[in-house]
C-alpha cells in the first residue's frame, strides 16, 4: 500500500473520533496503529492499555487498535502523529533519532549492565526526560515498553565471535547508531524495512539480521535463519507515543486516564515479554535453529573504540552515557 493511500485511509478513520453518543454518553475515540502482529506481547500490552482506558473512563474514551502496519510503517505512523492524523503509535526508539538525536544513545551496544539497570533508567528521571524530548516534533512519550535485548541471527554462518561477522550483510533498522554498531563488530550494515526482511533473508539480499527472541520467532525469520547467537549487544526500548495535537484536545481527566493506563500497561508488558522470550527461544530451538551463547566480552571489547569516538565527536551524548552508567 502506497504512503498516499495509507494517509488517506488514516484521514478517513480520523485520529481522534468526533464525539458521538451512546445513550447519554459522549465517546471520544483515539486511533492507535503499530507494525506488530496481534500475537506479539507488545500488541497484547496495547490491548490491555485500551481496556484500562475504557474501564477508567467508563467507556467514554476508546482506543481503536490497528496492528500489522495497516496504517503504515513506523516512520509513516510517526509522521501521521505529527500532523494529528493518527492518535497513538508504538515504535522502536531508533526511528526517533532523526527527530531527537539524543535517542541515538539507546542504540549503543552494552549500554546497560543488565535488565534491572535498564528498567531503573527507563522508569526513572532519565526515562521521563526522554519521554518529553520530542514534544517540539508534536510527539509525546507515554511510556517505554520492554523490547529485550537484540542479538544476531544468520542464514548460513554461525556467529561465535565478532570475526564471524566479517563480510556478512546484516539488516539493521534505519538508525545510524545501529549501522555504526554493526560496522564496529565487523559486519556490513544494510537498512531494510521490517516488512521486507523475510524475503530479503530468503533471497540472500542480506545474510542475517539482529533482533530479540519474540520478534525472531513471531516474524517466522527462524524458517530462513539457521543460527541465533545470543550476544545481546543492544537493548533498544519501544516507546508508546501520542500526538500532541491529539493530547491537547483531551481534557485533563482524559489525559490522566491515558497516562495511568499507559503506565499500567508497561508493567503488564514486562511480564508478557519475559514469558514470550522464554517461549520463543524454545520454539525456534524445536524448529531446528542452533542457539549459540557466545562470550559477550569478546563483543563488548570490540566496541570500546565506538564509545571513545562518541566521547570526542558527541560530548553531549557521552555525558548521557555517563549519566546512564551512573544509575545504581
Amino acid at each position: 500500500m502506497s504512503y498516499l493511500r495509507k494517509y488517506l485511509l488514516v484521514l478517513l478513520v480520523v485520529a481522534v473520533g468526533l464525539m458521538g453518543c451512546q445513550g447519554e454518553k459522549k465517546v471520544t475515540s483515539i486511533k492507535l496503529a503499530h507494525g506488530l502482529a496481534p500475537s506479539h506481547p507488545v500488541h497484547k500490552a496495547m490491548v490491555y492499555f485500551a481496556d484500562r482506558v475504557a474501564e477508567k473512563s467508563d467507556s467514554t474514551l476508546q482506543i481503536d487498535i490497528y496492528p500489522s502496519e495497516q496504517l503504515g510503517s513506523e516512520r509513516e505512523c510517526i509522521e501521521l502523529l505529527q500532523i494529528g492524523s493518527l492518535g497513538i503509535t508504538k515504535v522502536s526508539t531508533s526511528p526517533l533519532e532523526s527527530f531527537e538525536p539524543m535517542f541515538k544513545v539507546f542504540g549503543l551496544p552494552y549500554l546497560f549492565r543488565n535488565d534491572e539497570h535498564r528498567f531503573d533508567v527507563l522508569e526513572g528521571e532519565i526515562g521521563k526526560e526522554f519521554l518529553r524530548k520530542t514534544t517540539d516534533a508534536n510527539l509525546r512519550g507515554l511510556c517505554f515498553y520492554d523490547a529485550g535485548s537484540r542479538s544476531f541471527y544468520t542464514v548460513n554462518k554461525a556467529v561465535h565471535e565478532p570475526d564471524d561477522l566479517n563480510g556478512l550483510k546484516i539488516r539493521t533498522q534505519e538508525s545510524t547508531t545501529a549501522m555504526r554498531m554493526v560496522r564496529a563488530l565487523g559486519g556490513s550494515p544494510t537498512p531494510i524495512s521490517w516488512g521486507e526482511l523475510y524475503s530479503a533473508l530468503q533471497q540472500g539480499i542480506v545474510d542475517g539480521a539482529e533482533n530479540n527472541p519474540p520478534s525472531f520467532y513471531l516474524s517466522h525469520h527462524y524458517e530462513v535463519c539457521n543460527y541465533y547467537s545470543l550476544d545481546e549487544h543492544t537493548s533498544v526500548p519501544d516507546i508508546l507515543l501520542i500526538s500532541t495535537v491529539v493530547w491537547n484536545k483531551l481534557t485533563d481527566e482524559q489525559r490522566r486516564i491515558v497516562q495511568e493506563a499507559a503506565n499500567e500497561s508497561a508493567e503488564r508488558q514486562k511480564k508478557l515479554w519475559a514469558e514470550s522470550t522464554s517461549e520463543s527461544l524454545e520454539k525456534v530451538k524445536d524448529a531446528g535453529v542452533k542457539i549459540i551463547r557466545p562470550d559477550k566480552e569478546k563483543f563488548r571489547s570490540q566496541v570500546d573504540d565506538l564509545y571513545q569516538s562518541i566521547s570526542e565527536e558527541r560530548p553531549e551524548m557521552y555525558k548521557m552515557v555517563e549519566r546512564i552508567r551512573s544509575v545504581k
